[in-house]
């Protein structure tokens, strides 16, 4: 299964403006989140990528892209109606072939030598011929953050899972319930990693959801992934590598500072936060 295109996500009210946050990467230079974000889809083989913005957003993103800018359409969603929303605007530009997504919102730090998360997800799905979720063991009480699945070991895959169900944001209760995974250690369950590789009849559910709304509902993708467990083979990838949420408390200097420790200069790196820890007053 080819997956020549990806479709990056940064149209929310609170999300838009994190890919244009500088950060210092692995070599030692500053790049704003969005390169770091190309670049962690450049090696996957996707050929297109489109970013969903918000209207009047396209020249900061073309600033922010730097070089990268001529590779990337920009999709416009008018009015933030929800995830799920988003994803749809850019259902031409996928073109009736499976996609990349992923969100604008996170920081990916692989831990297989020479390929990126993305990269990784891509290579998984095109060889299982199926929609792809990336997953991540998060302790419940991380919940509140993240889509979550449950479901069972895909054989003879190894870090491969059948999904059953998809819940956006559970309580530890709906988890215990719902979305427990054989194999995993007490109070962990598998979140979404903010990437999926998707096939095309995704767009067709969400279509389907979206004329189920109640005025002043939002459409979104969780929901649309549990339908999708139930009308195709749909699976997730337990990612080797570790994301970062950058909306969350801190999130930002977790993602740097777990880049900067990636980088060549990680000796460095790691002497100055003992020098500060040392010069911390208790």
């Amino acid at each position: 299964m080819k997956i020549p295109r990806a479709i990056i996500t940064a149209a929310g009210r609170q999300q838009r403006k994190i890919p244009l946050q500088t950060f210092v990467d692995r070599n030692g230079s500053a790049r704003s989140v969005l390169q770091l974000l190309l670049e962690e889809v450049a090696p996957s083989g996707v050929e297109e990528i489109a970013i969903v913005i918000r209207p009047d957003d396209q020249k900061l993103y073309e600033d922010a892209a730097g070089d990268m800018a001529s590779k990337v359409t920009f999709v416009e969603q008018k009015k933030p109606h929800g995830y799920g929303d988003a994803v749809l605007q850019a259902a031409e530009f996928a073109g009736g072939d499976p996609f990349l997504l992923m969100v604008s919102d996170h920081m990916f730090v692989s831990d297989s030598d020479g390929k990126t998360c993305a990269q990784q997800l891509v290579d998984r799905a095109s060889r299982l011929e199926c929609s792809v979720s990336a997953v991540q063991a998060t302790h419940e009480a991380n919940l509140p953050y993240f889509g979550t699945i449950g479901g069972h070991r895909f054989a003879g895959e190894e870090s491969v899972f059948e999904i059953d169900r998809v819940i956006e944001k559970p309580t530890p209760t709906e988890a215990e319930q719902s979305l427990l995974v054989p194999g995993l250690r007490m109070g962990y369950y598998l979140c979404f990693h903010g990437m999926h590789v998707l096939t095309s009849q995704v767009f067709d559910v969400l279509r389907e959801h979206q004329s189920a709304l109640a005025d002043g509902e939002s459409l979104q993708l969780s929901p649309a992934l549990d339908q999708l467990a139930r009308d195709e083979r749909y699976l997730a990838y337990q990612m080797e590598g570790r994301r970062y949420d950058l909306e969350g408390q801190y999130g930002l200097l977790m993602a740097q500072l777990a880049i900067a420790m990636d980088g060549k200069d990680r000796e460095d790196v790691l002497a100055g936060i003992v020098d500060l820890l040392a010069h911390i007053r208790r």
